[in-house]
């Protein structure tokens, strides 16, 4: 078992800042990649950003490229999501998974979940 716990969310006015955290304890080392997800209202969870926990590789959607960093800090079993620049279309609840399968975006491949945490974004 593996255990997510999201935190790091709030309300921020468009152009601001926030960084989520992931802190992940349990059977943590059979993980190969723990992920970002979000889902706004009305819409199918979508896939954010990822991270290798052994060679640090990260994956990225096309819309938060060069405003969002994953990072992970090993020693606290926790990975982060700074999100800069942020927009109103980033407004939705933030996930945390993990996945066996390296280099995956489907929400499918993805086995544990956080509670998640909500972002808004105010114009």
């Amino acid at each position: 078992q593996v255990q997510l716990v999201e935190s790091g969310g709030g309300l921020v006015q468009a152009g601001g800042s926030l960084r989520l955290s992931c802190a992940a304890s349990g059977r943590t080392f059979s993980r190969y990649i723990t992920g970002w997800f979000r889902q706004a209202p009305g819409k199918e969870r979508e896939f954010v950003a990822a991270i290798s926990w052994t060679d640090g590789s990260t994956w990225y959607v096309d819309s938060v490229k060069g405003r969002f960093t994953i990072s992970r800090d090993n020693a606290k079993n926790t990975v982060y999501l700074q999100m800069n620049s942020l927009k109103p279309e980033d407004t939705a609840v933030y996930y945390c998974a993990t996945s066996n399968q390296y280099n995956s975006r489907s929400a499918a491949s993805y086995d544990y979940w956080g509670q998640g945490t909500q972002v808004t974004v105010s114009s």
